[in-house]
């Protein structure tokens, strides 16, 4: 039996697992992410901490594969990264991996990385392609077809947030852009959208009586039937639907899966954006599933394992 292992870096925390060959997951920690002198450690870090780790597993050094990670920006073909929250520039963090464990690394975006996962393990398994959208504080994703994952020529493939579907829209998004998807379909869309209701209207709404209103707080009170709510969450489906429709059109993948904080929402949000989206999707991808991710913050280890067995041994079961 050969082994794997699968890192999700994060600002935060570097979360990592051994896996088997055929999926497993025989273990899982997490460590800090030392963000001090530019994160220049991170990569002796996540060595000396998976190697400690094989060998209180007793994993022989030669049935280990090679690592997979998952990076928040872009990982380059030539083993460098690009990560805004980690000051990061084309900072080489393969060949630091390589040479601090002597094991062969590949990298890629960690919202790729975590649409592998639900490929691979996830409720993606036994689909042939799908298209990941994370509804967090921003909108991110990752696109899969015939188990492989869509990076694109500059790394921006799956840049799912950015999509424009509000034309007419005169606030500036993060990206720099307006009436992107992000603006809409996020946790911090959903809230603002929240406030310009109460704002807007005289409606009775337990939403007025919350002092901290966040995506949470709306989703909870559209499910106990609070008519101001379901006005928001609506709206926030009709965008995310659009979306959807849009990306339909150009990749018809077999499932579009809902991850992120927001997608805890679950049957509401899938219902009701499948709704929307029925509506406005070309005529022969209408049908296309829509339902929540299964994997939750393991996603991005399950598919860095994925991207290690892909490149070292070509294959995955």
């Amino acid at each position: 039996m050969k082994y794997c292992f699968g890192v999700d870096l994060g600002g935060t925390a570097v979360k990592m697992g051994v896996f088997r060959e055929d999926g497993h997951l025989i273990d899982k920690w997490d460590i800090p992410t030392d963000r001090t002198n530019s994160g220049k450690s991170i990569p002796g870090d996540i060595a000396g901490s998976l190697l400690e780790h094989r060998e209180k597993l007793g994993i022989p050094a030669g049935d280990l594969l090679g690592i997979g990670v998952g990076v928040p920006g872009q990982a380059w073909p030539d083993g460098t990264v690009d990560a805004e929250n980690l000051g990061w520039v084309r900072f080489p963090l393969i060949a630091g991996i390589e040479s601090a464990s002597g094991l062969r690394t590949v990298a890629d975006n960690d919202a790729n990385a975590a649409a592998m996962g639900e490929y691979w393990q996830g409720v993606g398994r036994g689909f042939r392609s799908l298209v990941l959208v994370t509804l967090g504080t921003g909108v991110g994703g990752g696109i899969v077809l015939d188990g492989l994952s869509l990076p694109g020529a500059h790394m921006a493939g799956g840049e799912i947030g950015h999509v424009r579907v509000e034309p007419g829209e005169t606030r500036v998004c993060a990206c720099g852009g307006y009436g992107c998807l992000e603006q809409y379909a996020s946790a911090t869309g959903c809230a603002r959208m929240a406030r310009e209701a109460l704002q807007n209207s005289h409606e009775p709404s337990a939403l007025r009586g919350i002092e901290v209103l966040d995506a949470r707080a709306v989703w909870d009170a559209a499910k106990a039937g609070d008519r101001l709510a379901l006005g928001v969450a609506d709206k926030f489906c009709r965008y995310l639907a659009r979306g959807l429709a849009t990306l339909a059109a150009i990749v018809d993948p077999e499932l579009f899966v809902l991850g992120g904080g927001v997608s805890g929402a679950g049957e509401l949000l899938t219902r009701m954006t499948a709704a929307h989206y029925k509506t406005l999707a070309f005529q022969f991808c209408k049908d296309t599933p829509i339902v929540t991710a299964t994997l939750g913050n393991d996603a991005g280890i399950y598919g860095s394992a994925a991207l290690a067995l892909r490149t070292f041994r070509q294959r995955l079961n």
